[in-house]
């Protein structure tokens, strides 16, 4: 057996610590919105790697990734802080998976490219490598 140096159970005990972290508010919005808590995981450690503090190159902000617009959508005011965030994250979520009939696969894509970039797709997954790859990290996450 080839040795890390610990890093691989480094990794392991922060992303756990990291996970917990935030467990009871993801349980409790998952209720709430019913969705899988697995599923929103899923999105925040693909999406911030659960880091609340987390920009993307778009300007996506915090745990669930909200662009300035879906914030405003949902009515989150501190895209910062971790319940707001993943309440309307959840919330877009919930609605995509109402918009694509409970498709997972779409409302996915649609969180990750927008939802009218499905729609004009012709409801299907687009081709893009970067949601292709998003989608296995999510499936991969949910499936474990």
């Amino acid at each position: 057996m080839v040795s890390d140096g610990g890093k691989l159970s480094a990794r392991a005990t922060k992303f756990s610590a990291k996970h917990k972290q935030y467990a009871e508010l993801i349980e409790s919005t998952a209720r709430r919105f019913k969705l899988h808590p697995e599923l929103l995981h899923a999105v925040i450690r693909a999406e911030s790697n659960y880091d609340p503090k987390a920009v993307s190159p778009a300007g996506a902000v915090g745990l669930m990734q909200l662009t300035r617009a879906t914030a405003e959508r949902y009515k989150v005011i501190n895209r910062r802080d971790p319940a707001e965030n993943v309440r309307g994250g959840a919330q877009y979520l919930r609605y995509l998976l109402n918009r694509f009939s409970q498709n997972l696969q779409l409302a996915l894509a649609g969180y990750n490219a927008g939802g009218s970039a499905v729609v004009k797709y012709g409801k299907q997954i687009l081709p893009y490598p970067e949601i292709l790859r998003y989608l296995w990290v999510e499936y991969a996450a949910m499936n474990r």
